[in-house]
């Protein structure tokens, strides 16, 4: 089993003024660890979006009817192979397999954010855990063909 290289959180509100925050916060971690060990900026920016989408469904899908105090925790690990971003939410569970993908050349309503992670992400799950939160993983893998 690989070991973990790097790994940090964030806990922020549930409020979509806090994207800016919850980006910076990966930029920098970015920065320091994946840029160092090879990472290109394409793979960090397709992860950045990943995260962003991640948030802001968090923010308007989970927590639509909760408080805006309500906390979002987000834990970012570098693995020697990969990085792991994990998004907790309290939201009411839901499979997000049961999302339609959008046909191309079709419009609908909703839907575009979970196409959008499964292409910018190796691999991505979205769970209930014990807890009582959901948590949402977005893997990216360092090389192709490591997964």
């Amino acid at each position: 089993m690989l070991s973990m290289v790097q790994q940090d959180h964030l806990t922020v509100n549930s409020e979509l003024k806090q994207l800016n925050r919850v980006q910076q916060w990966f930029e920098q971690f970015c920065l320091k660890h994946l840029a160092q060990v090879g990472w290109s900026q394409k793979q960090l920016y397709a992860l950045n979006l990943a995260l962003a989408e991640g948030f802001t469904n968090a923010v308007r899908h989970a927590h639509h009817a909760l408080p805006p105090e309500t906390s979002i925790e987000i834990e970012v690990s570098l693995w020697v192979n990969r990085l792991e971003v994990k998004i907790w939410d309290y939201g009411k569970p839901f499979n997000p397999d049961a999302i339609a993908e959008p046909t191309p050349g079709t419009l609908q309503v909703g839907g575009y954010g979970w196409f959008l992670l499964r292409r910018l992400a190796d691999r991505v799950a979205y769970e209930r855990g014990a807890d009582d939160r959901n948590c949402l993983l977005i893997v990216k893998y360092a090389s192709e063909g490591q997964q």
